[in-house]
């Protein structure tokens, strides 16, 4: 059976988002109810004094429920609207600014770094950094609607106050919130609660417009009667509204608590360090970590490491466990330990004085990288000539089922990341930051093993551009770097890349695809890595690149024409001969169809056109469908014990377009 984790846990925050609607619903109808109390009271006179419930079927009650709810849906489609940027959007809402990707910031250098490692080892491009510079507390959260569209917002606090290693803990928590589908969840929370927010807010402004009034009144006035009115039915509404961010504040702790905690646990798993981010929650209880500089901090409490905002009734209204609980739940005994060792290594002294050693920017708490390893960055020996040949899985990872690894931080993955970074030239590194780089890339990907009266071919195909265009002085520095390094670097150098592809336009990131697609189409020919490369493009810069794929089969019934062309390709891909690839693709479509079923045989011949639309129609499947799909072709890929180039540009393509973040297969 497939590791329950990242999958179980898409659907867990699918399910999630239902109750969230749920609960949302239930607010709105309390709130409702709670204005038309008031209605109620105001008109009764004019009513002859009915029972409640008739007023309520009446035109006054009906028309004061109507307002009510059209009120709150405006507030909560404004702010969603508001929010469709995505993780952009919510991290200016909060006032923070984007971190150069080149910065010279020892601290700010020390978090890419960390990120970086991380998401090359899990498989996923770099999420955009922004900093809250303001801020004192130690906090940070990721936000957006995919993992290819995350940013990750981090306090000053945080990167000055935190060792390494628990920074790196923190980055870990916030990397389990992306891979599980928190971030979504979470800005649709924040939309939620801005309806359920909309009554108190107009409660508020007519307690301000009667008092600002009543001040310019005399006793004469005639209005005097109606101000007064207004004054105490926005009292009324402002009592009610914060009633209902009472609500909005349980929903919050409804859906976070829990989420929380899974979040932690994946950060020990994924650092392997329980002391990172269990000395992280250490200088919370510490320190703090409320966010004081920003109006939005209630909203943007579920989202945050750390409580972000303070609040009465904590223990009910909290998104967070207690610090305590959180860390001995890490390991049992930990708080214990932490608080025994501040105890006996800094007593009375300020915390940060205690923790301001840094280890070296190239040092890392993940596992050491022995230098022959992996023969050269690629994992693989080499042949005489240079070439890349296939090795034999490890035993462990060949048991190990690839869905297992999906959504997760190996130490091979982690040892992987670490070698790749410090093995890239610096030069080659800091293009990747740019825009111009990070385009130019995208081309040398494409031409670095054609020789060099090709590759000024395929260049003058490329309408010229001051910034898309082909700039030889750059790619002269990155096909170097490419060629020297190893075909395994293609895809880590297009993740670090992301950041500074997200800064192009929307016409700029078509042109750029197009570009593309115009030097793979040049030979009339698409090779594995060509179509894997334009796709990965298409999905993470296309026009939906920020939405993500709702649900739309929850069988396998109707996506079988798609299974059934997706591995066939990779029987063939997987197996020596014909026959051989006969059984391979029986065996990998047991599992969807019976083996007499002779309705979908191996297909002779896969188009690049219809892998797209399989690899299109298996998105929509249920999270908890698409285990067994990942399995079946890891079946395929693993079947001789050695997994090629093409095998892994293919798998690659497969778990990229299904949302499955595959980590590097190092062998």
């Amino acid at each position: 059976m497939a590791h329950p984790g990242f999958f179980q846990r898409q659907a867990s925050a699918r399910r999630n988002t239902s109750l969230l609607v749920f609960l949302f619903i239930t607010a709105v109808m309390l709130i409702t109810l709670a204005v038309c109390l008031v209605g109620y009271f105001v008109t009764r006179s004019e009513t002859s004094g009915q029972p409640f419930h008739y007023w309520l079927l009446s035109s006054h009650g009906l028309i004061t429920a109507s307002a009510v709810v059209i009120l709150i849906c405006m507030g909560s489609l404004i702010r969603w609207a508001d929010l469709s940027g995505g993780g952009s959007r919510v991290a200016k809402m909060v006032g923070a600014r984007p971190i150069d990707p080149d910065t010279r910031d020892g601290d700010e250098r020390k978090l890419r770094n960390i990120v970086e490692e991380m998401a090359i080892a899990s498989g996923v491009p770099v999420p955009e950094l922004y900093i809250m510079d303001s801020e004192t507390g130690i906090n940070a959260f990721v936000a957006g609607y995919t993992p290819g569209s995350a940013v990750m917002v981090v306090t000053h606090g945080a990167i000055t106050q935190l060792t390494r290693d628990e920074l790196q803990g923190v980055v870990g928590h916030e990397f389990s919130h992306i891979f599980n589908g928190d971030m979504r969840l979470n800005v649709r929370l924040i939309a939620l609660l801005a309806g359920i927010l909309m009554i108190g807010q107009i409660g508020g402004f007519l307690i301000r417009v009667s008092f600002y009034s009543g001040g310019r009144t005399t006793a004469r006035n005639r209005d005097g009667r109606a101000q007064a009115a207004m004054g105490i039915l926005g009292v009324a509404l402002f009592v009610i509204g914060y009633v209902g961010v009472f609500f909005g504040r349980l929903i919050q702790a409804a859906v976070s608590r829990q989420r929380e905690t899974l979040a932690d646990a994946s950060s020990v798993q994924f650092t392997r360090n329980p002391e990172g981010i269990g000395g992280a929650l250490f200088k919370i209880g510490l320190r703090s970590s409320y966010l004081d500089t920003t109006g939005h901090a209630s909203d943007m409490n579920h989202m945050c490491f750390g409580e972000a905002a303070r609040m009465k009734f904590t223990s009910l209204l909290a998104s967070h466990p207690p610090i305590e609980q959180r860390i001995n739940a890490i390991q049992p005994g930990l708080m214990a330990r932490l608080k025994s060792r501040l105890r006996d290594t800094e007593p009375g002294d300020d915390l940060r004085a205690a923790t301001s050693g840094r280890a070296p920017l190239g040092a890392s708490g993940f596992a050491e990288t022995a230098a022959d390893l992996y023969g050269n960055i690629s994992g693989r020996r080499t042949s005489h000539s240079g070439s890349a040949i296939a090795t034999p899985l490890p035993a462990t990872a060949a048991a190990q089922k690839l869905s297992e690894r999906v959504g997760t931080v190996s130490p091979e993955g982690e040892d992987f990341a670490v070698h790749l970074l410090r093995r890239l030239p610096s030069t080659f590194r800091g293009l990747l930051y740019t825009r111009a780089g990070a385009i130019q890339l995208c081309y040398a990907l494409l031409i670095s093993d054609l020789d060099k009266q090709q590759q000024a071919e395929r260049l003058k195909l490329l309408p010229e551009h001051s910034l898309l265009g082909a700039q030889s002085d750059l790619l002269a520095k990155l096909i170097p770097a490419l060629q020297n390094l190893g075909e395994a670097v293609r895809f880590p150098a297009l993740e670090l890349a992301m950041p500074a592809l997200r800064k192009l336009d929307p016409d700029e990131r078509a042109q750029l695809i197009r570009n593309a697609r115009d030097l793979v189409n040049a030979d009339k020919r698409v090779t594995l890595f060509e179509l894997a490369l334009t796709s990965f493009l298409s999905r993470h810069l296309g026009v939906d690149s920020d939405r993500a794929m709702p649900v739309r089969h929850r069988s396998y019934k109707a996506v079988m024409p798609a299974l059934q062309s997706l591995l066939s390709l990779l029987a063939r891909a997987g197996s020596g001969d014909k026959k051989e690839a006969d059984i391979l693709y029986r065996e990998a479509m047991a599992g969807f169809a019976s083996r007499g079923n002779t309705e979908y045989p191996v297909l002779k011949k896969v188009t690049m056109r219809q892998l797209q639309e399989a690899l299109k129609a298996l998105n929509g499947l249920s999270p908890l469908l698409k285990p067994a799909v990942i399995d079946a072709c890891g079946h395929c890929i693993t079947y001789d014990g050695v997994i090629e180039v093409r095998e892994y540009e293919l798998m690659r393509l497969v778990a990229d377009q299904m949302d499955c973040p595959m980590p590097p297969m190092t062998i």
